[in-house]
């Protein structure tokens, strides 16, 4: 019902910015909620972003300052920009969002994006 593409991956030198996209397709009446997770090998899955449908936004300890999280509610996106990259920001970042599909309007559906890769150089 729902489909993420992320964008905007690569790789940066430390001290640099980069800006995720994630664009959101389908048949639903409304996302509540979208978020950015990162995960790097051997590790679970974190959140790094929230943002809900009203713009209430929530940080992961490790970006706050410097990640700001936003939306575009018109254009079903969601952008992460990330300033002040350090190596440890390294990962594959993937999207996700909570939505309300047309063919079940009842519920409530968690969908993710394939991920893009944020590599930060020392």
């Amino acid at each position: 019902q729902v489909q993420l593409v992320e964008s905007g991956g690569g790789l940066v030198q430390a001290g640099g910015s980069l800006r995720l996209s994630c664009a959101a397709s389908g048949s639903f009446f409304s996302i509540e909620v979208m978020d950015w997770y990162r995960q790097v090998p051997g590790e679970q899955r974190r959140l790094v972003a929230t943002i809900t449908s009203g713009g209430r936004t929530n940080y992961a300890d490790s970006v706050k300052g410097r990640f700001t999280i936003s939306r575009d509610n018109a254009k079903n996106t969601v952008y992460l920009q990330m300033n002040s990259l350090n190596p440890e920001d390294t990962g594959v970042y993937y999207c996700k969002a909570v939505a309300r599909p047309k063919s079940y309007s009842t519920s409530l559906f968690q969908y993710w994006g394939q991920g893009t890769q944020v590599t930060v150089s020392s």
